[in-house]
C-alpha cells in the first residue's frame, strides 16, 4: 500500500502498489479524463507526477510517443493509465477535469 496525493485539491487517498496511477485515481472517485480506457493512445489522462517520480514505473516507449505528441508536457508529465505506483508516497497534479 502506498499513499496518493492528488493536487490541486490535497485529498490524500491508499493505493495499492502495483496499479497504475488511472486506476487508483478512479477506485477513490476522482474525477480524470480516461478517453481510450489506459491504452496510451488518447493522452487524455496527462498528469504532472510533482512528488514520488522514482518510485513510479519507468517510461515506456509507447507512453513517450504519445506524450511527444502533447501540448504542456515536461519533465514531470506522465500518462496515468501507463504509470504504475510503486510502494513510496506518490503526489499528483490533475491536468484535465471530466
Amino acid at each position: 500500500m502506498t499513499t496518493l496525493t492528488v493536487l490541486p485539491s490535497g485529498k490524500t487517498y491508499d493505493a495499492a502498489a502495483g496499479t497504475t496511477i488511472m486506476k487508483a485515481l478512479l477506485a477513490a472517485g476522482e474525477n480524470i479524463a480516461h478517453k481510450c480506457d489506459g491504452n496510451a493512445s488518447c493522452g487524455s489522462c496527462h498528469i504532472f507526477v510533482t512528488e514520488g517520480r522514482k518510485t513510479i514505473s519507468r517510461i515506456q516507449k509507447l507512453e513517450n510517443e504519445k506524450l511527444d505528441t502533447l501540448v504542456g508536457v515536461g519533465s514531470k508529465s506522465r500518462l496515468a493509465c501507463q504509470a504504475v505506483l510503486g510502494e513510496e508516497p506518490v503526489t499528483v497534479e490533475l491536468l484535465t477535469f471530466v
